[in-house]
């Protein structure tokens, strides 16, 4: 897990993990897969148990750049969550990986019937993942265009 983060599961209350479990199933992807590009659909997440993701995106002119590696215990996939419910980066595995899968329109549909843990839910990815998720991707994209002055400007509103 990257410094500075908790364990998804362990970020959320308690008494709604056993709820988000429920609606779990366990998966192994190998080294190498391709999990998901740019604007596919949305239709899954994962929490991953062990292995490494990485989180692309695709620069014109500098083809695919990795803008963060996930590891044991983090949640790979929040576009799920907002409509269009289209990814808005790529997914690669970088070892093999074990992890809990979900269906995104069953947990949505959960949530709507269960406000209270939906909430709790919505908070932790909010609080945990997206925030970071954003600083993260802003940051490597200005590491990779800060010397070039006529990039920079365009992801300092783009990405925060």
């Amino acid at each position: 897990m990257t410094a500075g983060r908790r364990d998804f599961l362990d970020a959320l209350p308690p008494v709604h993990r056993g709820w988000l479990l429920g609606f779990a199933h366990e998966v192994t992807l190998s080294a190498e897969t391709r999990i998901f590009d740019e604007d596919d659909v949305a239709d899954r997440f994962w929490i991953l148990r062990s292995g490494l993701v990485a989180l692309d995106v695709h620069i014109p002119g500098r083809g695919t750049v990795v803008v963060e590696t996930l590891a044991d215990g983090e949640l790979l996939g929040w576009s799920w969550l907002f409509e269009p419910y289209r990814w808005h980066l790529g997914a690669r595995t970088r070892s093999a990986v074990h992890a809990w899968e979900f269906d995104a329109a069953r947990v949505r549909a959960a949530m709507e019937d269960s406000p209270t843990a939906g909430l709790a839910l919505f908070r932790t990815i909010a609080d945990q993942v997206i925030g970071e998720r954003l600083r993260s991707a802003r940051t490597r994209l200005l590491d990779l265009y800060g010397s070039d002055k006529r990039h920079a400007s365009s992801f300092r509103g783009a990405v925060g």
